[in-house]
């Protein structure tokens, strides 16, 4: 398997200003993303459409965060991020074959991608703008399973296996004495041909505990396992509740 490398460094974190949090902070929030698939798999020089050939749904899918910072100068504060995407769908392969799947031939498939992120970061500014910059390890598993559905025993799997360093930027905008705030997060690399890129803008409410947000997320996976590829995006709405201490 071939290894990533980040395309910041750690110097654009280090050589920034730190701001410290005045107290510990604690904040946790589940939140639903209505995304949709578009892009290709490719296994052993042979490439399906998710969209056009196997028709995966559009589907509501699980992420958890919570997050930990405190005021010790130097020591990062902690994120720690899980998305779980599951998809299924009825299509057709296209006018080539499709690993052990013959051209043309009904298919049903199943595409599931599990993310786990530890995230990094220190405050560079923290007052009514807020700017995070950190570095994030994901460990991502993504498997693509299509059975043909004329000939049961020919099935085609198509597994990417990874853990990707990436660059971890977040910023905010509290509008004063009103609990909204508008704001966008993301990670970044890029290397070698193999890139990744997860991104949300979103608009926020907080009262007292309490945060509601809602927004739009897109991610991008262009990487390279062996002999298998994944080349999709995932992109749409969501919404989120969490709770800060």
């Amino acid at each position: 398997m071939r290894k990533l490398m980040i395309a910041v460094g750690g110097s654009l974190v280090m050589a920034a200003p730190l701001a410290n949090a005045d107290i510990l902070g604690v904040g946790a929030n589940v939140s639903y993303w209505d995304s949709a698939f578009s892009g290709e798999v490719v296994n052993k020089d042979s490439a399906v459409d998710i969209e056009n050939d196997l028709n995966l749904d559009s589907d509501s899918n699980a992420n958890f965060t919570a997050y930990f910072e405190h005021p010790v100068p130097v020591l990062p504060n902690v994120r720690v991020n899980y998305t779980s995407i599951s998809q299924s769908g009825s299509g057709e392969i296209g006018l080539e074959d499709f690993d052990v799947i013959d051209a043309g031939a009904p298919v049903s498939s199943d595409l599931d991608l599990d993310q786990l992120d530890a995230t990094f970061y220190y405050e560079v500014l923290d007052n009514w703008v807020n700017l995070d910059l950190g570095l994030t390890a994901r460990k991502f598993d993504g498997e693509l399973i299509v059975r043909d559905q004329t000939n049961t025993a020919n099935v085609s799997k198509t597994t990417v296996d990874a853990v990707v360093p990436m660059g971890y930027l977040a910023a905010r905008f509290d509008l004063p004495f009103t609990g909204v705030s508008v704001g966008a997060d993301g990670n970044f690399v890029s290397y070698s041909g193999d890139s990744l890129h997860d991104v949300n803008v979103y608009g926020q409410f907080e009262i007292a505990m309490l945060q509601l947000r809602a927004g739009y997320r897109e991610m991008a996976i262009d990487y390279e396992d062996d002999d298998d590829q994944l080349d999709v995006e995932l992109s749409g709405p969501f919404a989120s509740v969490g709770f800060t201490f």
